[in-house]
């Protein structure tokens, strides 16, 4: 490696070099420090940026490949949600100006989406409820036996691979999610342990790693990520990154918060797409095999210059519509990919990708 004064960045002559050589090294399979991921956040200026990005993408080339996840989500029961997340229309604590309000859909409207979504290409299809969590409901509930049957009937009928996000959930519930088919689950940490009671207070962060962990222990891929755009620091955003690297998660959402009506956070700015970049790239060095998807956020950010995130390390997205916002037509997005020589399908997981592979 081009060598530097204890970690401070060099020169714009050698910074290319440097990151190139970093990038190789992380593809070699260095993990990355603390230290050093801190001293990519100091990378500033557009061009400087860029070749940020550019090293970010020879890690995905050279980890992932070229394949891009695609998936879809449908919110089945919506607002009212007992929670107090700062950055979410759905809580009753603060309820935005433009939430729906209504209960466990019925199954044959979530078969329909299903079917929507995988016309639109997308391989998974995510059923996202509202609220703390499964682990909370009244014993008398049938909820998660009706959510279990839907799971039933997406496999049966629909040629695409049913997830799930419902919150908090035990260890016996996700046994039972993994019975039912339920390969991957989403359940983000949304920000580092130490930012997290900034932005929620009605649960903690550690409710949402035991999740996590009882995934993992059921056999669930845990697609784990979190919002970009809260007010946290960068030292908050490498923290969330290492978190999510210590719990070997296989997928990682990408959010860039995109302010809502009637939420705490609504007075924030928008995220700058070049920091959104930056943070995305910084991402794909300190998980180099995890599949990073555009989430939240993604249209209203990024605009015009949605590319560059693909450019910068991305290598899943959700296609189609967020829980409480439109996004753009899937057509486009399958425009896009194809115009940076990339294809929509199914991302190999951390250990599955074979380099010699042709995609």
């Amino acid at each position: 490696m081009v060598q530097t004064s204890v970690l401070s960045l060099p020169t714009d002559t050698d910074i290319k070099t440097w990151l190139q050589q970093l990038a190789s090294l992380v593809i070699s399979g260095k993990q990355l420090t603390k230290e050093e991921a801190l001293l990519l956040t100091q990378i500033e200026g557009h061009d400087r940026i860029l070749l940020l990005c550019e090293a970010a993408d020879r890690i995905r080339q050279s980890c992932c490949g070229q394949t891009v996840d695609l998936c879809s989500i449908v919110n089945i029961k919506s607002g009212n949600c007992s929670e107090n997340c700062s950055f979410c229309s759905q809580s009753a604590h603060h309820s935005g100006t433009e939430s729906p309000i209504y209960g466990l859909k019925p199954q044959a409207e979530i078969l329909e989406h299903a079917k929507a979504a995988a016309e639109a290409g997308a391989k998974r299809f995510c059923l996202v409820s509202q609220g703390r969590g499964l682990k909370y409901n009244s014993p008398k509930s049938k909820e998660f036996e009706e959510i279990l049957d839907t799971v039933h009937k997406i496999i049966s009928e629909v040629n695409i691979k049913p997830c799930c996000a419902l919150g908090e959930i035990t260890l016996d519930q996700a046994k039972m999610l993994k019975e039912a088919g339920v390969t991957r689950y989403n359940h983000n940490l949304e920000a580092s342990q130490s930012y997290y009671p900034s932005i929620v207070t009605t649960h903690t962060w550690q409710d949402r790693v035991d999740t996590v962990k009882n995934l993992k222990a059921a056999g669930i891929q845990a697609c784990t990520g979190g919002i970009i755009g809260m007010g946290e620091s960068w030292n908050d955003r490498i923290d969330l990154a290492l978190s999510l690297r210590e719990l070997e998660v296989e997928s990682v959402p990408i959010n860039l918060l995109n302010p809502r009506l009637g939420t705490p956070l609504d007075h924030l700015p928008k995220l700058d797409p070049l920091e959104a970049v930056k943070a995305i790239a910084i991402f794909r060095f300190i998980l180099p095999s995890q599949i990073l998807r555009y989430a939240g956020g993604r249209e209203a950010i990024m605009g015009e210059l949605q590319e560059l995130g693909l450019q910068a390390g991305i290598n899943a997205m959700l296609i189609g519509n967020y829980l409480t916002t439109l996004g753009q037509p899937p057509e486009a997005d399958h425009a896009m990919l194809k115009s940076l020589g990339l294809q929509g399908g199914e991302a190999p997981i951390p250990g599955e990708y074979q380099p010699h592979e042709q995609d």
